[in-house]
């Protein structure tokens, strides 16, 4: 992966003239979380008698299991290829892209994962989480999961361990789950990442606590692992926290050195996850992970992610994170600028550093030695009025994001061509920057 070697600012009066030459030049977006396989179910007819009856998790459970019965290599590819591509034009450089391994699809998930993320890597790096959605440790086929994983995880290609320990049919079986999977990722040398504490439930244990138990006693730090990082995911239930849970969270965390963030999914948790219904009539409270609370509150490493797009777990949305963090101006009710500019860094390089691929920082001035994944942003005139109405801040792009016609996107170093890129392509007007492999 290439570093920029050099930049050089140079003035160009036609540019002063012309301000929809200018690009705003800012870090790639990033998926700290997304599931590849399950993507756009719902925009495929043979999944059609699929589609969300009365919107439960344990729909959503029982109608992917379903589609899963149906996947072929062909349809994975082409829901896959359609995710990689519009997410690449959307300005995503990188994404963590979870593949369900189990007794329904097999390895067939991880084949089609692999094939895609040969395909665009000159465009995105894909790394791909081997992803036991299903028990591995209760229920009738238990045993058969927790198999193909052994052997999905070994495959060269896979780069993250992912599993879902709320699944299982009890808490000692949940708490199995999570030590087969830490003791993996330090065997093997992989990132993990669980879906976690997926619930609104006060009554209900948070795993957390075990997750963070297990990782201090099996030594795993930045210092011993300082390569591989820990993903929760979900992880609603934090959001009943008292004051003192939240301290006693941070301390656990960044005394112990351990490398954890937290990625809130709002598009799925504020649609699935729910408190218990105590009256028929009445629509019982939803939550999701109060990410920027979380940074500048409590010190902690936390990010934002798409997670699903187009199926029972999330029917609505895209795969677009700038859409995300507008959203989330709304639901955090964040509207400053300096909010909008923590929105973006959680969608875009802190979610880089969080799946690993780059050390954390913060701000947007490009230096030398950073990753050469950009995002140009130029202001097109959409409405045929002949003044394109410009967007020249980060928080003018988190506000209101452009469309895609308005993106060009930068890969390690080289420009990925897209029918709008076309007549960008020869040069990055304002700024020149040297690219070093």
């Amino acid at each position: 992966m290439g570093r920029i070697k050099s930049i050089t600012p140079h003035t160009v009066e036609r540019h002063a003239q012309d301000p929809s030459c200018f690009p705003l030049v800012l870090p790639s977006l990033t998926h700290p979380h997304i599931h590849l396989d399950k993507a756009f179910v719902h925009s495929t007819p043979q999944y059609s008698d699929l589609l969300p009856s009365t919107g439960s998790f344990q729909e959503a459970l029982s109608f992917t299991t379903q589609a899963k019965a149906r996947f072929t290599l062909p349809d994975l590819l082409k829901r896959g290829g359609w995710l990689i591509a519009e997410s690449v034009a959307s300005g995503v450089t990188a994404m963590r892209a979870f593949v369900e391994v189990d007794s329904t699809v097999k390895l067939n998930c991880l084949e089609a994962g692999i094939k895609l993320k040969e395909e665009w890597k000159d465009a995105c790096h894909i790394q791909l989480a081997c992803f036991a959605q299903d028990p591995i440790f209760s229920g009738s086929h238990g045993d058969e999961n927790r198999s193909l994983m052994e052997e999905a995880i070994r495959n060269s290609e896979t780069d993250v361990i992912g599993t879902t320990p709320y699944v299982e049919s009890s808490v000692e079986a949940a708490k199995r789950n999570i030590e087969w999977a830490i003791d993996r990722c330090l065997e093997l040398g992989k990132h993990l990442d669980f879906h976690l504490d997926y619930n609104l439930d006060s009554s209900k244990e948070p795993l957390v606590w075990h997750v963070l138990k297990t990782l201090r006693e099996m030594g795993w730090t930045s210092k011993s692992n300082s390569s591989k990082k820990v993903m929760l995911g979900h992880c609603t239930r934090l959001t009943l926290f008292s004051n003192e849970e939240w301290s006693r969270l941070a301390r656990e965390i960044n005394e112990n050195d351990l490398p954890v963030t937290f990625v809130g999914l709002p598009t799925s948790d504020l649609y699935m996850a729910s408190q218990p219904h105590v009256h028929a009539h009445i629509q019982p409270p939803r939550g999701t992970l109060q990410v920027l609370d979380m940074i500048r509150r409590h010190g902690l490493n936390a990010v934002m992610g798409v997670n699903n797009v187009g199926n029972a777990f999330t029917p609505w949305g895209g795969p677009d994170p700038l859409c995300l963090a507008c959203f989330e101006v709304g639901i955090y009710q964040t509207g400053t600028q300096a909010d909008a500019e923590l929105l973006y860094e959680c969608v875009s390089t802190r979610a880089r550093a969080a799946i690993g691929l780059d050390a954390p920082r913060s701000g947007f001035r490009l230096k030398e030695g950073d990753s050469p994944d950009l995002l140009l942003l130029y202001n097109v005139d959409e409405t045929g009025l002949g003044a394109p109405r410009t967007r020249n801040s980060i928080a003018e792009v988190v506000w209101d994001p452009p469309a895609r016609c308005n993106r060009d996107v930068v890969t390690d170093g080289r420009l990925v061509v897209k029918p709008m890129a076309v007549e960008r392509e020869k040069s990055i007007p304002g700024t020149t920057i040297f690219f070093a492999e």
